[in-house]
């Protein structure tokens, strides 16, 4: 919601095991509610409006379509306003749907769309979110197991440029941590890196000989 969604790296759908859902739901409802909006010049506001009024009706029609339907139901937030500014609230929309339009599009808004999963589809659940969407930018897995991690890991290789184990998928610093993700999301050249600098060059491939040839045929190939 940093930013009110609005940066690339933004977490925009969740996977989360049926099992801990419930509580997970309990605390993730408490800290949205402790987030303040408002004005950008309060320090104490963590989100602010969006960018314009495009942006705005594309994000509450997102949110007027979830509202709508059976597929769905928004367990925080919902709200927004465009009397004074585009205010739209942290929103949280839970889907029966791993495949629902806010599970595959890029909205750049607050708006936060979770799955629950039953806890033996695991391993079924992480082909649905490499699939699900076809950008590639940012993504985590939350676990203790190494394991499990590992096997994220290699399944998600190419869903997220940038793959976080018990952190936060966005916040990164260019110059600090190479930035960059494939697919959709671009050609994954992690600016910040070596690597990038090979975009903006034409590698060439010189040799020169000292021994010049004196024959044409190879030296195995001699009488």
């Amino acid at each position: 919601f940093e930013y009110q969604g609005q940066k690339c790296s933004a977490c925009s759908r969740a996977y989360v095991p049926r099992s801990m859902w419930p509580e997970f739901q309990s605390k993730l409802q408490d800290e949205i509610g402790k987030l303040k909006q408002g004005q950008p010049d309060d320090f104490e506001v963590f989100v602010t409006a969006v960018i314009d009024k495009t942006s705005f009706d594309k994000i509450s029609g997102y949110i007027d379509r979830a509202k709508a339907s059976d597929e769905c139901e928004i367990i925080a937030g919902g709200g927004y306003d465009d009397s004074v500014g585009y205010f739209i609230e942290p929103t949280v929309i839970v889907t029966k749907d791993p495949n629902y339009e806010t599970m595959r599009d890029e909205l750049f808004g607050p708006v936060l769309t979770v799955f629950v999963y039953d806890d033996a589809d695991w391993e079924a659940t992480l082909k649905l979110c490499d699939e699900a969407s076809q950008y590639a930018l940012t993504g985590a897995v939350f676990a203790r197991d190494r394991a499990v991690i590992s096997q994220a890991s290699r399944a998600l290789r190419n869903t997220a440029g940038n793959f976080y184990i018990n952190d936060k998928c966005t916040g990164s610093i260019v110059g600090q941590q190479p930035f960059g993700g494939a697919r959709g999301s671009g050609t994954n050249d992690k600016s910040g890196s070596a690597a990038h600098f090979l975009r903006w060059m034409s590698a060439r491939s010189t040799k020169e000989t000292f021994v010049p040839l004196t024959q044409v045929a190879y030296p195995h190939q001699q009488p």
